[in-house]
């Protein structure tokens, strides 16, 4: 009997033990440092703000795992010889394998600013970080976050949640303006703003001060103001996780270099998740994605190669979601920060200034390539279909109804839609009836 061990019990990891499970009988064991039993990183936040409590974010019940076969280790894997396919735990207990998964997921990005490592100085990955911050936040008068990604705004929002001043230092001109085009990063700049987060555009840290315990006391930033704070979230971007893997024989650069079936150089040794790099990026898409969803595809992808149905990765098109405090957001394809020669655009933004599409084209075909949506909640079978056939933008606009998933009391954009689309390109687009044939049937 093969005995896979799999390091990382994230949603990586986990999706591959049950899918070996449902494809074999091969004896499964899974590794981790950070808790016994998974849960749903993306939840961590709904914790800290009381919406729910921490065995909420396990979907799976503690006696699934025996059922299923899967044992469970709690341990940090110090080494991994690769000749001999042995791991070395760092209390210096050994495990064996006959095929490995390295599903370590991330960590937190640090730069070297002084003071880093002071108390009251963390990240927001982990469920040990959602402890350090539940303790950190105690009495705190004002906390700063350093960073203008999607963890930023999340840590900001919980902070706000508790009446805690959060002062929000993003680097950028205007938040994540590397990722979202000019007006849609203006509509979050005023989104923080309104909820009362002091936010500072163009602004970086120089270093955190300490107080006599050797804790955070205050911040500088590269305009040479002092910030006095408690707490200071480092949220500038993650990291594979993968220091353990660097004394190895296993090729690593940013992340741990796998090829289209996700193996590295090392026979039957595997990266899934956010610690994997691919050789070769897959279309569009960066070497490495830290998201949930390429996560669990990876798991279920690796688990097919390694009971012998070896399986190409193959995410399909890109999509991704989040919220930035109360308005969500939405893309499907591709909508860069910045048009590229070959596109065309149209945008859109309701009255309120809270609703917003832009969506790019190709300008000789007029062939849909992308769709950012903030506010508005669109189907994404929809658009996995309009962009698999390459649809006309007037096709995705017209049948626009097809893709809206807002519950029926919430105010149709359609026709405003149109009309601005009627009017930015001189065209004669009517709204179409939608079809629940065309939605389930994907025509």
């Amino acid at each position: 009997m093969k005995h896979v061990v799999i390091i990382g019990n994230g949603i990586s990891g986990v999706t591959a033990a049950r899918h070996i499970r449902k494809l074999s009988d091969h004896r499964i064991t899974m590794i981790s440092a950070e808790s016994k039993y998974f849960f749903s990183r993306t939840a961590l936040m709904y914790v800290f703000m009381g919406h729910m409590e921490f065995k909420h974010t396990q979907p799976y019940e503690k006696w699934f795992w025996q059922k299923n076969r899967i044992a469970l280790v709690e341990g940090f894997v110090k080494s991994i010889d690769t000749s001999d396919k042995k791991l070395i735990l760092s209390d210096g207990s050994e495990i064996l394998f006959d095929d490995l998964i390295l599903a370590t997921g991330s960590k937190p990005n640090k730069f070297g600013w002084p003071g880093q490592d002071l108390k009251g100085v963390q990240g927001l990955y982990s469920k040990q970080d959602l402890e350090s911050l539940e303790e950190n936040s105690k009495n705190c008068k004002r906390a700063v976050i350093v960073g203008g990604g999607l963890i930023g705004i999340e840590m900001a929002e919980m902070l706000h949640s508790r009446n805690i001043p959060v002062t929000f230092l993003v680097r950028e001109s205007s938040f994540w303006n590397g990722v979202l085009p000019k007006e849609q990063s203006e509509m979050i700049n005023n989104e923080i703003r309104e909820n009362h987060i002091d936010l500072r555009l163009s602004t970086s840290l120089k270093e955190i001060i300490s107080d006599e315990y050797g804790r955070a006391k205050a911040v500088v930033t590269d305009k040479g103001e002092t910030i006095e704070c408690t707490v200071v979230g480092l949220t500038a971007g993650v990291s594979p996780n993968i220091e353990f893997v660097k004394d190895s024989s296993i090729e690593t650069h940013r992340g741990i270099l796998v090829n289209e079936f996700l193996e590295t150089n090392c026979k039957d040794i595997y990266a899934i998740g956010d610690c994997a790099e691919q050789h070769n990026a897959i279309g569009q898409r960066r070497p490495i994605e830290a998201v949930w969803y390429t996560g669990r595809m990876m798991g279920e992808t690796v688990a097919r190669t390694i009971c012998e149905t070896p399986t190409a990765y193959k995410p399909g098109h890109w999509f991704n979601s989040a919220k930035f405090i109360d308005i969500e957001y939405q893309t499907y394809g591709w909508v860069w920060a910045q048009p590229k020669e070959n596109e065309d655009r149209f945008s859109w933004q309701d009255a309120t200034g809270k609703k917003s599409i832009i969506i790019s084209f190709d300008k000789e075909s007029k062939a849909f390539l992308g769709i950012n949506t903030f506010g508005i909640r669109l189907r994404h079978e929809r658009f996995d279909t309009w962009l698999t056939e390459k649809a006309s933008v007037e096709k995705v606009l017209e049948h626009l109804k097809d893709a809206n998933f807002d519950p029926e009391f919430f105010k149709p954009y359609e026709q405003e839609i149109i009309d601005k689309y009627n009017s930015d390109f001189n065209a004669q687009l009517k709204v179409r009836s939608k079809s629940w044939k065309r939605i389930f049937l994907k025509a």
